[in-house]
């Protein structure tokens, strides 16, 4: 069971650092969001972390940590009704957050594990998100989604990524990958083997998580 109490006052903190705007359902939001996610590990198997204490810092915290990131390149680029695709979403990560976070974009999760997206499917009832949508399916069997944003956390390689969720990118829209380390190796592939180009890789600060942790933004024409 969630430490309501502690877990309030820290996810407060949080997202003062990551300089975000938390209403009180939002936040009653997220912190159902890691109860439930915890009762239904119990049986579902839906991630390796099985501490709530983890599920805090290392899926809520990392995920709130690319909300601005993400609100800053759409406001940038006037984007005023955005659908934003997580590509292996798994338990919803980012996407469920984002969708809380964020209630006027509309976040489609996909990943090929029915139960994950029956997970994910089960939070847009809890949580009252009509703008949380959940697809199993792999994401290069799928039709184009033509989304602003198509993000990734810890998916794939990113020519792996390029390749299979790029043809869901608008015309001027982006990948975005959640990574550890700034992969160097990774973007030298990507450049040789894809048509992608790495146009800003931005250090992310994850509240109390003691690593690295970056976003690497792609686009078709290697600038935001």
């Amino acid at each position: 069971m969630v430490d309501q109490v502690n877990y309030r006052q820290r996810l407060d903190a949080a997202a003062q650092t990551l300089s975000l705007e938390l209403h009180d359902d939002q936040a009653e939001s997220l912190l159902s969001y890691i109860d439930q996610l915890q009762r239904w590990n119990r049986t579902y198997n839906l991630t390796a972390l099985r501490e709530p204490e983890q599920m805090l810092v290392q899926h809520l915290f990392d995920s709130l940590s690319v909300v601005k990131p993400l609100v800053d390149i759409l406001d940038k680029n006037t984007v005023p009704s955005p659908r934003i695709v997580d590509v292996g979403s798994g338990a919803g990560l980012p996407g469920i957050v984002l969708a809380i976070m964020q209630p006027q974009w509309q976040v489609h999760c996909i990943d090929a594990v029915e139960k994950k997206m029956a997970f994910v499917r089960q939070m847009a009832g809890v949580l009252r998100l009509p703008n949380l949508h959940a697809m199993h399916a792999r994401v290069e069997a799928l039709q184009p989604l033509d989304a602003h944003i198509v993000i990734s956390r810890a998916f794939a390689s990113l020519t792996d990524f390029a390749t299979l969720a790029g043809p869901h990118v608008a015309k001027d829209g982006y990948l975005a990958a959640m990574k550890g380390r700034e992969p160097q190796e990774e973007i030298e592939t990507l450049e040789q083997q894809t048509g992608w180009r790495p146009c800003q890789i931005q250090a992310l600060l994850v509240p109390e998580l003691n690593a690295q942790r970056c976003l690497v933004w792609l686009s078709r024409q290697g600038n935001l």
